[in-house]
């Protein structure tokens, strides 16, 4: 019997051992991969340079306008006489963004670099994507159009990256000015670039919209290599936690009350759009979530397609919602 236990032992033993020289070799394999993937978007030529068009227009004068205004004819709409420009350079309030701006990025040497890598994890997975023109701006702090991008243009209002707690903000939700800080700037580019690539949904229901966005985050954790899953989500770190630990009972909750599949439109401003947090109607819960929680889970299930498919990124962009997660064998993390 004793010699029976120590055959058993014995072989549990190495069964353990195999396993996790098996887990070991294949975490290797994989981070082989993905250095090699780097060294190639490394090696891929992205020249750009950033023009301060904020720091230009702080310069604006009656005698250097038309030439400011020839070399930047689409900052300068035709529905507003030259008057209006001249007003706005030396307003008051304008005067004071110029200062506040200059305080913070004096120095934008840091951003140009992860711009400049950002776009070459871009161009290795989309070839076709145009290089962009890169000029910053002053917007009086239009935090609902904090990036531009448009044909071949990147435009980035730095009055809308001036630090969370900055007087600026005063009166905006907190929710919405918890991401106003230099660190997203990157982030909030490949946001702009994964929406042009990802196309809308083609039916209404709470998964095919859980899908789409789980599609563009997938993107943007390709084009951020470099940055941590809450910063791919737009989180803080405590806030990413909080979404991995209740994954499960997240995920449990939709499914019991058989949301995937519903069109109603409550769902997208409960779980999808930017709130203070998610809407369970949960009173133990409400207060604790981190908004946009289908987001997460839709990113989630599109990773888990991707892993257990051979399929291509293109074919993933060209995969409806169902198909995917069908295909999915997504299962929550506990």
């Amino acid at each position: 019997m004793d010699d029976y236990l120590y055959k058993y032992r014995d072989i549990k033993m190495n069964t353990i051992k195999y396993v996790i020289i098996g887990f070991v070799f294949c975490v290797i394999c994989s981070c082989g991969k993905e250095s090699d993937i780097e060294k190639e978007i490394a090696k891929i030529p992205v020249q750009i340079g950033i023009e301060r068009f904020d720091r230009v227009f702080a310069d604006l004068t009656p005698e250097n306008f038309e030439n400011v205004k020839k070399q930047y004819p689409f900052l300068f709409p035709n529905r507003f006489p030259d008057s209006v420009w001249l007003k706005k350079a030396s307003d008051t309030l304008q005067l004071e963004i110029n200062r506040e701006v200059e305080k913070v990025y004096n120095n934008f040497t840091d951003e140009k670099e992860k711009i400049k890598t950002l776009l070459q994890h871009i161009k290795y997975y989309f070839p076709e994507v145009t290089m962009p023109r890169v000029i910053t701006i002053t917007s009086d702090v239009d935090y609902r159009r904090k990036i531009v991008v448009s044909d071949d243009l990147l435009i980035i209002s730095l009055d809308t990256y001036l630090g969370r707690d900055h007087y600026f903000y005063d009166g905006i939700q907190a929710y919405l000015k918890k991401n106003f800080i230099r660190e997203r700037i990157v982030p909030d580019i490949a946001t702009m670039y994964a929406k042009q690539l990802v196309e809308l949904p083609k039916n209404r229901t709470f998964l095919a919209n859980m899908i789409y966005y789980g599609k563009e985050i997938y993107l943007k954790s390709l084009f951020l290599s470099n940055f941590s899953e809450a910063q791919k989500m737009g989180y803080m770190e405590k806030e990413y936690m909080w979404a991995e630990e209740n994954e499960e009972e997240i995920w449990r909750y939709f499914v019991d009350k058989q949301l995937l599949y519903s069109t109603d439109p409550d769902l997208s401003p409960r779980f999808l759009y930017p709130a203070p947090f998610s809407k369970f109607y949960l009173e133990e819960i409400d207060q604790e979530s981190v908004d946009r929680i289908g987001q997460y889970i839709g990113w989630k299930i599109v990773a888990s397609y991707m892993k257990n498919n051979n399929v291509s990124l293109r074919q993933l962009l060209m995969t409806d919602a169902e198909t995917i997660f069908n295909a999915s064998k997504y299962k929550p993390k506990r």
